[in-house]
């Protein structure tokens, strides 16, 4: 149950929270523009779990995300040589994705709720397999405002800290902080009127 543990359990000891988000090397960025698939695999690898997060905020729908990401990371490929390093490669990668979602919802003029399904084994998380934390994201997903949902899974899922947050979605860190906390009581008590126990 970590992802639902990390929700309730850390709002006392947030700062005890051991990130594993990787600090991305930007000559990856100019690699991949020369056609390396090693370091397009490398980016890959160091930018999934933020990526998805970030997607899944946006569109609340896994299938979803994991096309959005797809398409993400072949626009990265084909637009690699454009990249202009300015220490947030990250923050770059978002934009792709944001852009990318909203070209998607101008197609279909409007968003569907689709049933929650199965997400890649690639993207393994323990609300994958674990009863509570599937309901936890589910309902996080439906309450949520849309940069509440983003930090609250950057946060938990990807385990940026909150200052890196602030910088690739261009928010100050208190800012952040009182956004995730406010998140976190919003979905505690939603849950709770719910009859599902969070303590």
């Amino acid at each position: 149950m970590n992802l639902f543990y990390s929700l309730f359990a850390l709002t006392a000891s947030s700062g005890q929270y051991e990130a594993s988000y990787t600090v991305i090397d930007e000559q990856l960025i100019s690699e991949i523009a020369d056609n390396n698939r090693e370091a397009l695999r490398a980016f890959y690898s160091a930018t999934k779990k933020s990526l998805y997060s970030y997607v899944l905020s946006l569109c609340k729908e896994p299938e979803s995300a994991r096309d959005i990401m797809q398409e993400t990371y072949l626009k990265v490929r084909a637009c690699a040589h454009l990249y202009q390093p300015q220490g947030k490669p990250l923050a770059w990668l978002f934009t792709i994705a944001k852009n990318l979602f909203l070209m998607q919802l101008r197609k279909e003029k409007r968003a569907q709720p689709v049933a929650f399904q199965e997400i890649e084994n690639s993207l393994s998380f323990s609300y994958e397999t674990d009863a509570e934390d599937r309901l936890v994201l589910q309902e996080a997903l439906k309450i949520l405002k849309e940069e509440e949902l983003q930090i609250l899974l950057l946060h938990v899922v990807s385990g940026m800290k909150h200052h890196e947050i602030g910088d690739n979605l261009g928010l100050g860190t208190s800012t952040v902080l009182s956004k995730y906390h406010r998140a976190l009581k919003k979905l505690r008590k939603h849950l709770e009127s719910k009859g599902v126990s969070v303590s």
